[in-house]
C-alpha cells in the first residue's frame, strides 16, 4: 500500500495519475471521462476522433474530394468536430471539478489549426493539452492564448532545454507539467534519437533526474514532471515519489486503461491484450512518421517485416556489379540488379512475389500482386493525416509534397488506425500499438479469469499500490 496524495495540475486538485492519449478513437470522452470522474486526469484524443449521428452512430469518416489536399481539408473538418464532440462527452461524465485534457501529436497534419480551433470551439471544457510526436514548440503560444495548460511530451532534457529556450520560457505560467516518455517502454511512438540504441534501454531514473535539475535551472522547481512509459504498480514507484531529487511528481498510464470497461476498443482487442507474451511488443521504424514506435507483433508487422526482407539493391545503369537487367512495369523500364541477387528474386517469384516496388532507397521490394494493389491504392487515397508521410509523400506545404520518393515499406497510418480502433478488420492484420508492459495483464492477479475492471476500480487500484 502507498499513500498517494493529491496535486495541482491543470488548476484542479488530482490524483497525479494521467490516462495517456491515444489517437484515432482509442481515449474516447467515455473513457477519459470516467478518469477524470475517478480522480486523475483523463486524455481523450483530437487525432481523428470520432463524431455520432442524432442516433449515437459513429458517422464514417469518408474522404470525396480527388486531390490530396482536398482531401486534406475534409480531415480537418473531421477533426475539430471529432475533438470538441469528445470533449463535451468527456465533461459531461467527469463534472466541473475534474481535469480533462486533449492528446495532440505535433506530426499530424495541420495540428496547429486542429488544436486552435478545438480549443476555441470547447472554451471552458478542456484544461490541458498533452502534446508529443515531434517538437511542438508553437503549443505553448496556442495553449496560452486560450488559457490552457500546456504538457510536451519529451523523451530527454536535451528535448526540453531546446523547447523552452526557443519558446516556452515566454508562457511558463500555463506549462502545467512536462511529460517524460520513456522511448523504450512507452506504446505508439516513441522519441529515441540518432544516438540511442533502439536495443538497448537505459534507466529513466537519472534521465529524469537531469530533466529535473534543468527545470529548476529555468525555476521549474514546483512544475511536475510525469513519468509515461513502463508504469504499471505504483509500488515499484515508491522510491519516486516525495524524492528531493525529482521533485513532484505524476504517472502516466497508456496501457492498463486499454482494458476497462469504458474503454471503446474491440472485445477482440481486449482478449489479445490479456494473453500477451513477453517479448510480443517490440520497437520497429516502419511508420510513416519516420520515428520508432511500439506495437503488438501480429501478422501485421511480421508482413512488414518480411517485405523489407525481400529487397535487393538495384541501379538504372549497368555497371560490373549490376549486371543482371530485369524489365518491370508496362513500359518494360530496364533495372539492373546484382547477379547474386537474381536466384533469390527468382525464389521469391516461384513464392507468388511476383511484383517488385521501388523504394527511396535505390532498392526493389518484392509483394503479392494483390499486396501491390493495396500499397498503390493506399497512397492514392493520402488525406494527409501526418504533417509529411514518408508512405505517401505527402506534405502540407503549397505543392503538397515533400520532394520524396513514397516508400512502399511503410503503411497508411490512419486507414490501419481507424480499422482496428473500429473493430472493421482482424486485430492481427492491423497495426495494434501497447506499451512493453502490455504482457503483465496476464500476469497480474487483478484481471485473474479475465476480469475487465471499471475505470474507477482501475483507479482506486492503481492509487493504492496493489
Amino acid at each position: 500500500m502507498i499513500n498517494l496524495n493529491t496535486i495541482k495540475m491543470s488548476g484542479k486538485d488530482v490524483l497525479p495519475l494521467i490516462e495517456g492519449g491515444k489517437g484515432i478513437a482509442i481515449s474516447s470522452g467515455v473513457s477519459s471521462g470516467a478518469w477524470a470522474k475517478a480522480g486523475g486526469i483523463g486524455t481523450f484524443s483530437g487525432v481523428n476522433a470520432d463524431s455520432y449521428d442524432e442516433e449515437g452512430n459513429i458517422i464514417p469518416q469518408v474522404y470525396k474530394e480527388k486531390t490530396r489536399t482536398l482531401r486534406h481539408k475534409e480531415l480537418v473538418e473531421y477533426s475539430v468536430s471529432g475533438a470538441i464532440e469528445q470533449a463535451k462527452i468527456a465533461r459531461d461524465i467527469a463534472g466541473n471539478d475534474a481535469a480533462i485534457h486533449v492528446n495532440i501529436l505535433w506530426e499530424m497534419g495541420a495540428a496547429e489549426t486542429i488544436l486552435s480551433r478545438t480549443l476555441e470551439k470547447a472554451n471552458g471544457i478542456i484544461d490541458g493539452v498533452t502534446c508529443g510526436a515531434g517538437m511542438p514548440y508553437k503549443l505553448s503560444e496556442i495553449s496560452a492564448s486560450y488559457g490552457v495548460y500546456y504538457y510536451p511530451i519529451v523523451s530527454s532534457a536535451r528535448a526540453f532545454n531546446a523547447l523552452w529556450k526557443r519558446s516556452y520560457r515566454k508562457t511558463s505560467e500555463y506549462l502545467g507539467g512536462v511529460v517524460y516518455e520513456d522511448p523504450w517502454l512507452a506504446g505508439g511512438h516513441n522519441g529515441l534519437s540518432n544516438s540511442e540504441d533502439p536495443e538497448k534501454p537505459q534507466d529513466p531514473y537519472p534521465r529524469v533526474k537531469d530533466l529535473r535539475k534543468l527545470m529548476n535551472q529555468f525555476d521549474l522547481n514546483d512544475t511536475p514532471i510525469i513519468m509515461a512509459g513502463g508504469v504499471w504498480n505504483l509500488s515499484e514507484w515508491s522510491d519516486w515519489i516525495d524524492n528531493p531529487d525529482l521533485g513532484s511528481i505524476a504517472f502516466q498510464f497508456g496501457t492498463r486503461p486499454l482494458l476497462t470497461k469504458e474503454s471503446p476498443i474491440s472485445d477482440e482487442w481486449k482478449k489479445r491484450l490479456l494473453n500477451i507474451k513477453p517479448g510480443e511488443v517490440s520497437l520497429h521504424k516502419f511508420s510513416p512518421t519516420g520515428f520508432y514506435s511500439s506495437a503488438v507483433r501480429n501478422d501485421f508487422l511480421k508482413e512488414l517485416e518480411s517485405r523489407s526482407e525481400r529487397q535487393t539493391p538495384y541501379l538504372r545503369e549497368q555497371t560490373n556489379e549490376f549486371n543482371h537487367k530485369i524489365e518491370i512495369g508496362p513500359r518494360k523500364r530496364a533495372y539492373y540488379i546484382k547477379h547474386a541477387d537474381k536466384s533469390k528474386i527468382v525464389n521469391w517469384i516461384k513464392k507468388g512475389f511476383e511484383k517488385p516496388l521501388t523504394t527511396p532507397n535505390d532498392t526493389l521490394i518484392w509483394v503479392t500482386l494483390k499486396k501491390a494493389s493495396q500499397i498503390v491504392k493506399d497512397q492514392i487515397d493520402c488525406m494527409g493525416c501526418l504533417s509529411s508521410c514518408l508512405f505517401s509523400n505527402w506534405s502540407q506545404n503549397e505543392k503538397g509534397n515533400n520532394g520524396k520518393k513514397a516508400d512502399p515499406r511503410s503503411f497508411c497510418i490512419q486507414k490501419t488506425l481507424q480499422r482496428i480502433s473500429h473493430g472493421i478488420s482482424s486485430i492481427e492484420n492491423e497495426l495494434m500499438f501497447a506499451g512493453h508492459s502490455a504482457y503483465r495483464f496476464a500476469t497480474d492477479p487483478f484481471y485473474k479469469n479475465g476480469f475487465i475492471p471499471k475505470v474507477k476500480q482501475l483507479v482506486d487500484r492503481i492509487s493504492k499500490g496493489l
